[in-house]
């Protein structure tokens, strides 16, 4: 017993260590962790799987949904934009990639869902004249998904 208690105060007591991004130069290779609004590291922390080991999608395809076969009540996020189809992402395949990465017409939107939390966001993916394609870091900042751009890590 002893032996366990005294393993983990050691993890507890290195978690601090392993948030200093220093650490993080070999799975983050491109990320410039100088530019961060970001004051405490410790918050961040490893969810688990690696960078990307949640798949995000990238531009599904998409069937009617007349042809679709989900019940009445499958809970969806939906986004509608104007002169557009609107589209709608069920939670079950959100639960399984957490980003979706989509062009509705000349919009570049990206649908979000945290499973730990339980909430979605949708906005758009158009930074500085140029799109950019998220994807899931493997890090958690209070029990909620930290994404990053695949264009800079950051």
């Amino acid at each position: 017993m002893r032996q366990i208690v005294v393993t983990i105060f050691a993890i507890l007591a290195a978690l601090p260590l392993m948030a200093d991004p220093a650490l993080w130069g070999r799975e983050w290779p491109q990320t410039n962790f100088e530019k961060t609004t970001l004051s405490d590291w410790s918050e961040i922390i490893s969810g688990g799987p690696p960078k990307d080991g949640i798949p995000a999608l990238v531009d599904p395809a998409f069937i009617a949904a007349g042809d679709a076969a989900l019940p009445q009540n499958e809970p969806v996020i939906t986004v509608e934009l104007a002169q557009h189809t609107p589209r709608a992402y069920p939670l079950r395949y959100l639960m399984w990639h957490e980003i979706v990465n989509d062009l509705i017409g000349a919009h570049p939107v990206a649908v979000t869902f945290c499973p730990l939390c339980n909430s979605g966001l949708t906005f758009d993916r158009r930074l500085d004249g140029r799109v950019l394609e998220f994807g899931v870091s493997g890090k958690l900042r209070g029990s909620y998904m930290v994404m990053y751009d695949r264009q800079t890590e950051s």
